[in-house]
């Protein structure tokens, strides 16, 4: 005897409400993510042999990486122009030009932006002025 045959339906699976979800996840993760910059600046400072002088409570203090980016006082400067570092030492010095100057450098930085900083302190009218250097290791 002969039964007949019921006709199987072909299996399919919709995979397009899947791709929605998928890419509504990972929208979501994107624009509820947070993203740390770090502002820690790790300077390789050039070494010297003398004295370390004293320094008041309130300097000024321009960091300049190894890549010749300022910082004034911790706060990174969006250029390396001098009218933008101009700006960030007339705003943190509050018109005080008797305030000394540190000026921290990476032993790579090139010499024109540590150069640049000093002319633009000085254009300023600050007149104490010194570089940060790390001492001699003794043998």
């Amino acid at each position: 005897m002969k039964f007949p045959r019921q006709r199987q339906e072909e299996v399919n699976v919709n995979l397009t409400p899947l791709i929605d979800v998928v890419f509504l996840l990972l929208i979501f993760f994107m624009v509820s993510t947070t993203f740390t910059k770090e502002t820690h600046l790790e300077v390789d400072l050039p070494e010297a042999a003398g004295d370390p002088g004293s320094l008041d409570d309130k300097i000024l203090e321009i960091l300049i990486t190894d890549e010749g980016n300022y910082s004034v006082n911790g706060r990174p400067l969006v250029n390396t122009q001098p009218k933008t570092l101009s700006r960030a030492l007339k705003e943190l010095s509050g018109g005080n030009k008797e305030m000394p100057l540190v000026i921290t450098a990476d032993a790579k930085t090139p010499h024109q932006a540590v150069v640049t900083a000093m002319d633009v302190a000085g254009k300023l009218g600050f007149d104490k002025l010194s570089i940060t250097t790390q001492e001699l290791p003794r043998e």
